[in-house]
């Protein structure tokens, strides 16, 4: 192996270890813009990001990490090419119209001691399982769980073009499908999601839209039985819709929970 080569690749398996606890540790992961006024034939930058209230670390383009990540235009869905260990992760060029792009994870693995996975449950709404846990007297013990990311960012490019690609299923694990086209609403009006759980709607998760402005002031519903929750959108600017579902694993000799993380950015006029 030439020494280039090799420096490469150490220094790619010093990125991965550096990252891979941020990501555990971390809560919500989006994909983030450089900007959002595009016209067609411009370049795009996607920054991968993690944290909380709009407000995160950037992740490398690192393909052990990636299980997809796409972009589904008017052209059609091709899957982005990038160079490993680069932040942004990649650089588009925008068709007219809508941009979707896509990113879902493969499986990781993080694990909690009681108090943290406790709070972390409280904070996404999934107090069924904390019931679960005193259910089965696991309450005091640590937490060993599986995640996996799927996220979406929604780009609109002038000229403006009658597409209905807002709406795409990517087929991700957990994913959320506006009803209407975001870029086509206006502050204060209402915007109508669904979620799907394995390609069918689920209910009882609770969804939350956050404003890049002002994170702390979040809308929350729960899916209904048709997987569908309304927020309201009551200011202009970045906007992340998101959700988590978890489930138990049986007989897994690593994990008791395994749990899915589903996002969607858009902007709003």
């Amino acid at each position: 192996m030439r020494p280039r080569t090799a420096n490469f690749f150490a220094a790619l398996l010093l990125i991965t270890l550096n990252w891979l606890p941020c990501i555990s540790l971390a809560h919500d992961f989006w994909i983030d813009p450089d900007r959002f006024d595009l016209r067609a034939g411009d370049a795009v930058a996607l920054t991968l990001r993690q944290g909380v209230s709009m407000k995160g670390n950037s992740l490398p383009y690192l393909t052990p990490l990636i299980a997809d990540f796409s972009t589904t235009d008017q052209t059609g869905r091709k899957v982005i090419q990038s160079v490993m260990g680069d932040d942004p992760a990649a650089v588009l060029v925008v068709e007219s119209g809508t941009t979707l792009v896509g990113y879902q994870s493969n499986r990781d693995y993080v694990q909690m001691e009681p108090r943290k996975f406790l709070q972390y449950l409280d904070d996404e709404g999934l107090d069924y399982i904390a019931e679960q846990r005193r259910t089965r007297g696991e309450q005091d013990e640590p937490a060993r769980e599986y995640f996996i990311r799927c996220s979406k960012l929604l780009l609109e490019a002038a000229p403006a073009r009658s597409d209905e690609l807002f709406s795409t299923r990517l087929g991700y694990t957990l994913e959320l499908l506006p009803e209407a086209d975001p870029s086509a609403l206006s502050a204060g009006e209402e915007l109508s999601l669904r979620l799907l759980y394995l390609g069918e709607p689920i209910s009882g998760v609770l969804v939350r839209a956050v404003s890049k402005d002002e994170p702390d002031e979040t809308v929350d519903r729960r899916t209904d039985a048709d997987g569908r929750a309304t927020v309201v959108l009551d200011r202009p600017g970045t906007w992340l819709i998101k959700a988590v579902h978890m489930i138990r694993l049986e007989n897994d000799i690593k994990a008791e929970w395994e749990s899915y993380w589903a996002s969607l950015l858009f902007h709003l006029n």
